[in-house]
Parts: C-alpha cells; sequence; structure tokens
C-alpha cells in the first residue's frame, strides 16, 4: 500500500514537470529561454517515470531494474551537456562578440577566442610591457 502511494507521488510529479517543462517550451519568448524549460523540467519528469518504474519493479515485481537505473543516470548526465551545446550554438549563430556585455574582466568571452590567439595576444602584451 505505502509503495503504492510512493510510485503514484513520482508518476505525478514527473507529470507535473514534464507539463510544466513542455508548456514553458511553448510559451517562453527567447530560444534561450524554450531551452530552459526542457533540460531542466522535463528531464526530472522523465527521471521521475524512471525511478517510478523502478520502484515497481523492485517492490512489486520482485526484480531489481538495473535498464532503468542506467537510463536515468544517462539522462541526467546528457541532458544539461545538450542543452549547453544548443546554447553555444544560438550564441555563434545569432550573436557577435561585440553585442555581449563585457566579462569584467581583461579577457573575452571564453568561446569566442581560442587558448592559441588568447596566447598569442598575452605574448604581445608582454613584448609591448616588459616586466623587470
Amino acid at each position: 500500500m505505502l509503495i503504492d502511494i510512493l510510485i503514484s507521488a513520482c508518476l505525478v510529479i514527473s507529470g507535473i514537470f514534464g507539463l510544466v517543462g513542455s508548456f514553458g517550451l511553448i510559451k517562453l519568448p527567447d530560444p534561450m529561454m524554450r531551452l530552459h524549460a526542457p533540460t531542466k523540467a522535463t528531464t526530472l519528469g522523465v527521471g521521475g517515470a524512471l525511478i517510478a518504474s523502478m520502484l515497481y519493479f523492485y517492490f512489486v515485481v520482485g526484480n531489481f531494474s538495473f535498464h532503468e537505473l542506467m537510463i536515468t543516470l544517462f539522462l541526467f548526465l546528457t541532458a544539461p551537456i545538450t542543452g549547453h551545446f544548443i546554447a553555444k550554438t544560438h550564441l555563434h549563430l545569432l550573436h557577435k562578440p561585440a553585442d555581449l556585455p563585457p566579462t569584467g574582466t581583461d579577457r573575452p568571452w571564453a568561446s569566442y577566442e581560442s587558448d592559441a590567439e588568447r596566447q598569442r595576444i598575452e605574448a604581445e602584451q608582454a613584448a609591448e610591457n616588459p616586466r623587470a
């Protein structure tokens, strides 16, 4: 009885997260805002359904389901990384480095300058301003 309530709670909570993530994907105005809704809320929604499935198979059926555990771990590891890649692609396609706010340091935004370019600039600055 208690396990049924716990499984049902996981399913209801995962359904709410999935609904909120889907609603955010449709209603939010900016692509960067729309990216946030499915990567966070929907990940928790699918994760909750997988946890409910693991609980069901362990307590009701009597078998530990290793597959759901692996899917949950894979989902929680890959969804934020995928969201980060999509955000960087959006940033590079639609924004120029001059359009972005200042970083607050002498370094530019990290995704717009390679390490080799930064080392070249630092070497030029060191040659112009030698320190004793």
